[in-house]
């Protein structure tokens, strides 16, 4: 059918002839209003009636190029091709029955030159739609044409593979444009989360080191408060001694002024012998030379704050050495910190351990001889 249908083809409009149908002397065949028209465009000058060909002329075959003459009756004279015509009829009555339904129409666009014609061919030479008059004696006369249905499905065809193939791009890209969002998602997440765990750290190591203060001020504390009481006892006795001393100056003042001789020799041994004894300060404590320096507590964290300021992350090699392998790892020094939950014991290992105060022994006061 296929083939037949090529050979009902009209060369002109490149669609199936339309009655009535003529025969060329050369055996060829036109629609009669396509070689009405090549007889107008070949002859422009000759008088019309009714827009039809009324006078003799000539044009050529559109197939073979042989030269048409024709007569007074212009296209009318030329005889009709019956045979063609039934053909095309009995052709139209079986592909009618053959299809379900009958396409609906389109009112097809019209050249821009020939006003008259409709758009009906393709040229392939220029990529543009184009009538017929165009290729027989317009600018695409030396082109390459084919039939519009053609052309038609072959580009509808190939649009529609390229709008398959964009959806599918589009759908790609939109998946990758979640697990997109889904990753900055995660990485927030996972932000949030080990920020968290930072945070715990420090604030755990920042116990360690209240702690550690707490105890060292307790340290000093407990000696202060020792020495304080301890001099704090001498400054007593001393107390006690002066106003006892003061007590005896006050009475030898008074036996100074005894006017009688007697009474007052009766009165100054006794006193002489007072005084001597009080002036005797050998039985009091002497508090050693140093006994108030508390240097012995001093503190340098030189080699902690290096190590502070060296925290960091754990490496991956040190997460082999871990316990741990979850947490967040404080790296406080190479030689001293850890990053796992021992860091805390390893902090106080780092930290300098608290002084003993001396020994009593070296902080007894001194007495006189």
């Amino acid at each position: 059918m296929d083939s037949l249908e090529k050979q009902l083809i009209c060369p002109i409009c490149l669609e199936m002839f339309t009655k009535p149908v003529v025969i060329l002397p050369c055996q060829h065949n036109l629609c009669r209003k396509c070689a009405n028209d090549i007889f107008q465009s070949s002859n422009p000058y000759l008088p019309t009636r009714g827009g039809t060909g009324a006078s003799g002329g000539r044009f050529r075959c559109p197939s073979c190029r042989h030269e048409v003459v024709l007569d007074r009756h212009g296209v009318y004279g030329l005889q009709r091709n019956l045979l063609v015509e039934n053909i095309i009829d009995m052709y139209k009555q079986e592909n009618i029955s053959s299809r379900p339904s009958p396409e609906r129409k389109v009112d097809q666009p019209v050249c821009e030159v020939h006003e008259d014609e409709k758009i009906n061919i393709y040229c392939l030479t220029c990529g543009v739609p184009t009538c017929s008059m165009c290729k027989v004696f317009g600018s695409h006369k030396d082109c390459e044409v084919a039939p519009l249905n053609s052309i038609y499905q072959t580009q509808k065809t190939e649009l529609s593979d390229g709008i398959a193939m964009m959806v599918g791009n589009n759908d790609r890209i939109q998946g990758i444009i979640s697990q997109l969002e889904e990753t900055c998602r995660t990485i927030e997440d996972n932000g949030r989360r080990q920020k968290s765990k930072v945070c715990e750290k420090f604030d755990h190591l920042y116990t360690i080191l209240e702690d550690r203060k707490t105890q060292m001020n307790l340290k000093v504390n407990a000696e202060q408060e020792e020495k304080l009481n301890y001099i704090h006892g001498i400054t007593r006795k001393y107390g006690d001694h002066l106003e006892s001393m003061t007590k005896i100056m006050e009475t030898g003042i008074q036996t100074m002024e005894e006017p009688e001789m007697a009474v007052f020799l009766q009165n100054a041994k006794s006193l002489l012998q007072i005084i001597a004894e009080a002036s005797n300060t050998s039985h009091l404590e002497k508090v050693e030379h140093g006994y108030e320096n508390m240097d012995h507590y001093s503190v340098s964290f030189k080699k902690e704050g290096r190590a502070l300021q060296n925290i960091d992350f754990a490496r991956a090699d040190d997460d082999e050495e871990e316990e741990d392998e979850d947490e967040v790892g404080v790296d406080v020094d190479g030689r001293a910190g850890q990053t796992t939950s021992g860091e805390g014991d390893s902090l106080k290992e780092a930290l300098p351990p608290l002084l003993p105060p001396q020994p009593m022994s070296t902080l007894k006061p001194a007495t006189s001889s």
